[in-house]
């Protein structure tokens, strides 16, 4: 039995209602605050869905601990939205193991300009992001499984963002080789951002970084406002050994257009 399927359970518009009672009993979701329908604007309602969804489903399989559903929207959901704000217009942006959602569904439901993918390696979680998806009608977010450092070469975005997935440091490694040119990473971090940032410094010169910070999101509309690491990249988002696998990436897709063509063609090469 596939224990990973198993544990993902039906899509989240079939959710057993008894599942969400049983939810509700380890914590008590709050109504949605006042400021949520300003940053959500008319993602409102899909916001709050979201968020009950975390508070039942979300606990029953293990994505969100219990004890988290009383603080869901200030810590976790309003938190990761306010990332919006650093974003330009149009952005296409990965969620590096985006776990439950965060912070990749809340920029989503907070910027519909922004093209978001989700990537996460654990079947029971790309399940869930999916019925999720599928539930709130996100058209601008794909779901993707797998891990960043197979992606090299087959995704390249404009953001890369994470949340309590790894130190700086590892993080760099795995989400810089995923930026176009002149990309950003954008790490929510708390109140270890500035040791972790001084610590990785050196490793993200070699991994192509130009410029680093420290910056806060969300002043003036949550009450705490949210800490992020801002990582710019240069030419060569990753360093050396991102743009060779980039480069190998790209001459294998060339090729396989070729044989392809040359199969739509007849299906093999005419000797000369």
């Amino acid at each position: 039995m596939d224990t990973e399927n198993a544990a993902a359970g039906r899509p989240g518009a079939d959710v057993d209602p008894a599942a969400e009672g049983r939810a509700s009993e380890l914590g008590q979701l709050p109504e949605a605050p006042a400021v949520a329908r300003e940053v959500f604007g008319e993602r409102y309602d899909a916001a709050v869905r979201y968020t009950e969804l975390l508070a039942s489903a979300g606990v029953q399989r293990g994505l969100i601990g219990p004890r988290e559903v009383p603080r869901l929207w200030d810590r976790h959901v309003l938190n990761c939205a306010v990332l919006a704000e650093l974003l330009p217009a149009g952005t296409t942006l990965c969620d590096v193991g985006s776990g439950a959602g965060l912070p990749g569904i809340p920029v989503a439901l907070a910027r519909p300009d922004v093209s978001v993918t989700l990537l996460e390696p654990l079947l029971r979680r790309t399940t869930f992001l999916e019925e999720v998806v599928r539930e709130l009608g996100l058209e601008n977010v794909t779901v993707l499984r797998g891990r960043a450092e197979e992606m090299v070469g087959k995704l390249a975005v404009d953001v890369v963002t994470a949340r309590a997935v790894a130190p700086l440091d590892r993080l760099a490694g795995w989400g810089m080789p995923l930026l176009r040119p002149h990309g950003q990473m954008l790490a929510l971090k708390g109140d270890s951002a500035e040791q972790e940032l001084a610590d990785s410094r050196a490793g993200l010169t070699k991994l192509g970084a130009v410029e680093w910070t420290v910056i806060a999101v969300g002043e003036g509309t949550l009450e705490t406002s949210t800490r992020v690491v801002q990582v710019k990249a240069g030419e060569s988002p990753g360093g050396v050994k991102a743009a060779t696998r980039r480069a190998k990436a790209a001459r294998a897709g060339r090729n396989a257009t070729v044989r392809n063509g040359e199969r739509g063609r007849g299906g093999r090469r005419r000797s000369r």
